[in-house]
């Protein structure tokens, strides 16, 4: 225990005291985390099908969930949501996507935050026929994952990766793409790939590449008739969009799964 020796008149004493309890009191609190986010995505990424994607998109809602967080200061964000893509879209040799992805990183003005990129890309690639690159086999759809971590890893040292599982959606789906339970079953053998990835990067990167959520599939499964939006289809009335209710189920899942990384 550290001992004082008191001198001087009062006031000077007790002003010493105070100072010496407020270092000791900001010491004592966490340092709370500034955030950058970049969210990688498809159109449930985007917000498609929402009345205002700009306020109630998946991205807004996992934000709006880690302000509120005591150990989270600033937040930040970009949604690089675009309806349609695929992994193969997102790949630095492909096309604008990754340019944009970049850009949106370099754009943040708080260069001292903490870099995110949350990734969650697989329903497009798991299609049977429709979007670029699909269907996309399991083995690809890793390989392409991990170039685009690659490229993120070497061109933001320091970043962190965080790949959120992808959500599921009804076996007759089929808009302008054809989906249907080929896809999905496709869809779900994504998810091991992604946990291997994860798992290969933990020498080449530790503390870098996390899996994300992994609740949001088996939610959307249960919960579909009131957390997505019903479409019609060619084989029916499908289920793959959430609506706002759905969206903000969605966000507070990545935002709970952003919080435990950052922790």
């Amino acid at each position: 225990m550290m001992k004082f020796k008191r001198t001087g008149s009062p006031l000077i004493w007790l002003t010493t005291i105070a100072l010496l309890l407020l270092v000791l009191n900001s010491s004592a609190q966490p340092r709370k985390q500034n955030l950058n986010i970049v969210f990688i995505g498809n159109s449930i990424t985007y917000g498609s099908r929402l009345n205002d994607p700009a306020a109630d998109a998946p991205p807004v809602v996992a934000c709006n969930y880690l302000r509120q967080q005591s150990n989270i200061g600033t937040v930040a964000f970009s949604n690089q949501g675009h309806s349609g893509f695929t992994t193969v879209d997102f790949l630095p040799v492909t096309g604008t996507a990754f340019k944009g992805v970049e850009a949106a990183a370099h754009a943040f003005t708080d260069k001292q935050a903490l870099l995110i990129f949350s990734i969650k890309l697989g329903t497009n690639d798991s299609a049977i026929q429709g979007p670029n690159g699909s269907p996309v086999k399991p083995e690809a759809y890793k390989q392409n994952l991990k170039t685009i971590a690659d490229s993120l890893l070497k061109e933001f040292p320091g970043c962190i990766i965080i790949f959120q599982h992808p959500i599921w959606y009804s076996p007759n789906t089929y808009n302008g793409a054809r989906y249907l339970e080929e896809g999905l079953l496709r869809l779900q053998s994504y998810i091991p790939q992604i946990d291997s990835l994860v798992a290969g990067y933990s020498a080449s990167y530790p503390k870098q590449v996390f899996i994300g959520d992994k609740k949001a599939f088996n939610y959307f499964k249960k919960h579909y008739l009131t957390d997505l939006d019903p479409e019609q289809g060619h084989q029916g009335i499908f289920y793959l969009h959430p609506n706002k209710k759905g969206a903000g189920a969605l966000g507070g899942f990545w935002g709970e799964a952003i919080n435990n990384v950052v922790k």
